[in-house]
């Protein structure tokens, strides 16, 4: 196909990409544009050209898609963080089935494999317990937003949908408090300035704990920002140091300004440590679905020694671990290992022995030295498991494998290798842990062939 940059193109968007862009075909030729729905018809400039595929961003919507969302809502935040929120909640599930579905099915060789619906929500908004918020300048203005998909563009907003009115509170206290002291915003290119991001995390009694990356050790007027955050149900300030050059968003330091070491956290009947980077799903809500389902998928009884590998600060494993003989738990964050052995203790749970160290090395080397497990648990990062630990799982073949994956490609990916290797997948069940974006968490219940 012909095209030039900055050509004006009309389509309808058949599809969502991983990142939550649409997907228009000309003549065969895909083409990701910023902005729209599956089955808006649209307009659309073209941006960038390569060999296979173009991108372009939405001018109008020329005629909407019957999915379009019914509700109204003043937007702010960026497309990237909320890119589904213009389409229909329930055809946003069905999607998501779909992916896993197809990913299953294109990537895993599994034929007419059955995906259950995926679990929404009753109300998916002001779900995420833990957001991280750009601080920048635009035109001289300071700017405190999200990103805009796909690019390094602060979308500058007062509030979100996707955080509690309380961490609203906080955030507009924040704000006002920067442009009243003239706290600079961090220049990469210049090198010059100081706050680069704002964390927000909260508990489900609405508690939060507010982190400051900054790049410089030191910050004005804090005494001033406390006083302001103690009216907002902020409980925990810590500040984040980040130095660096990169894209990461937090530093390895960080430094308790005020309040609380960390947040607890309920799950269920458990209650849980949440310090300033720990890992914790973001939808405190879903996660009960998660785990629950989990649960339901593992079936431990009391004889069972279970492996909880990439344990986190220990939520599965201390869900298991009531109804289990042992769990062995794997986790390569210090921090996380730590606060798992608080939850433990916090929790009366003694049958849990919390091992730190990479699951690639540590795993293969229990199994080595004799381990012997009869069921594991697996919720590995968006990577995936490495190959060692797919290896050892064959090697050890418990006899039932419970997968959660927050990426189902990855998933795809790893479960081919497991039912290569005499194992079969039994059930597969989405759960909407982040509404109105295009990612999916899935649980599967994978069962040893018996020979």
């Amino acid at each position: 196909m012909d095209l030039k940059l900055g050509d004006i193109l009309e389509g309808i968007i058949v599809d969502f990409t991983y990142e939550g862009k649409g997907v228009v075909k000309i003549d065969k030729f895909i083409i990701f544009v910023l902005g729209g729905v599956i089955g808006d018809k649209v307009s659309f400039k073209i941006t960038k050209i390569k060999k296979n595929f173009a991108e372009g961003e939405v001018l109008e919507i020329i005629e909407p898609s019957k999915d379009r969302a019914k509700n109204k809502l003043d937007l702010e935040e960026a497309v990237g963080v909320i890119p589904l929120v213009e389409y229909d909640y329930e055809k946003g599930l069905e999607w998501k089935r779909e992916k896993v579905k197809k990913d299953l099915e294109k990537i895993a060789g599994l034929k007419n494999i059955e995906v259950k619906d995926t679990i929404g929500m009753d109300k998916p908004y002001r779900y995420r317990n833990n957001v991280q918020i750009a601080v920048g300048e635009k035109n001289k203005k300071i700017v405190i937003g999200f990103y805009e998909l796909g690019t390094n563009d602060i979308v500058d907003m007062e509030s979100s949908i996707l955080i509690s009115k309380k961490a609203n509170e906080a955030l507009k206290a924040i704000r006002e408090w920067i442009d009243k002291y003239d706290i600079k915003p961090f220049n990469k290119k210049r090198n010059q300035g100081n706050i680069r991001h704002i964390g927000i995390r909260s508990n489900k009694e609405d508690k939060l704990m507010i982190i400051l990356v900054t790049a410089n050790k030191k910050i004005e007027h804090t005494e001033e920002l406390v006083k302001s955050l103690k009216e907002n149900n902020v409980i925990s300030i810590y500040q984040n140091i980040n130095n660096s050059k990169g894209s990461a968003t937090f530093g390895k330091e960080y430094k308790l300004i005020y309040g609380h070491e960390s947040l607890i956290e309920t799950i269920g009947k458990y209650r849980f440590k949440v310090s300033p980077n720990s890992f914790l799903q973001v939808n405190t809500t879903q996660v009960e679905v998660l785990y629950d389902k989990a649960m339901e998928f593992l079936n431990p009884q009391k004889e069972d020694v279970v492996a909880d590998i990439y344990s986190g600060i220990g939520t599965i494993s201390l869900y298991i671990a009531k109804k289990a003989k042992k769990v062995i738990a794997i986790e390569s964050v210090k921090k996380a290992v730590d606060d798992a052995k608080y939850n433990a203790l916090l929790n009366d749970i003694q049958n849990v022995r919390f091992l730190k160290g990479k699951a690639e090395l540590i795993f293969p080397k229990l199994v080595d030295e004799g381990l012997k497990i009869n069921k594991l648990v697996l919720d590995p990062p968006r990577k995936g498991c490495e190959k060692e630990v797919l290896e050892a799982i064959i090697k050890v073949s418990p006899e039932r494998i419970v997968y959660v994956s927050c990426n189902s490609s990855t998933l795809a990916r790893d479960i081919k290798i497991l039912v290569e290797n005499g194992y079969k997948v039994v059930e597969v069940q989405p759960v909407d842990m982040f509404p109105h974006t295009v990612h999916v968490e899935t649980v599967v219940l994978m069962s040893r062939v018996e020979k």
